[in-house]
């Protein structure tokens, strides 16, 4: 008997909402894995060249821990406009303080892949300062 491959197709995939506290989890762990559900790795049907993935709302985000000792003043993130001069560098410590939803974002959207899928993918992606969120009817479950 022969095998038969198959292919996901849009109209067949399933989504499902869940939702992942990030308190005192490893920045790059909760990342990781936040990307393999976001991409539709952990189910049977995957496909790389289709959005099989679920959306996922991410809660805490301010609470989220950094493994390394001086990894809060030694760590740079870096923004650059384009002007001459116009590289913007922050350490970690900052963005936690400042900007942690867009620090857990940049550490998801850096294991996702690159291009027009990968943009579509980082759609379904939900990242909250605190513990609360609006998506509250779609009923997320939680994911451990």
């Amino acid at each position: 008997m022969q095998r038969q491959t198959t292919n996901a197709k849009k109209s067949e995939i399933k989504r499902s909402w869940f939702v992942i506290d990030a308190s005192d989890q490893p920045l790059g762990r909760l990342a990781s894995k936040v990307a393999v559900v976001l991409m539709g790795k952990n189910k049977p049907i995957y496909t790389p060249n289709v959005d099989c993935g679920d959306y996922v709302i991410i809660t805490n985000a301010k609470k989220v821990a950094l493994s390394g000792a001086n990894k809060l003043q030694n760590k740079k993130y870096y923004n650059v406009s384009g002007y001459a001069g116009g590289l913007r560098t922050r350490t970690a410590g900052e963005m936690l303080e400042k900007y942690p939803c867009e620090m857990v974002e940049r550490a998801v959207w850096g294991m996702l892949p690159k291009g027009r899928l990968g943009r579509q993918i980082y759609k379904k992606l939900f990242v909250y300062e605190g513990a609360s969120h609006p998506h509250e009817a779609q009923q997320p479950n939680e994911l451990k």
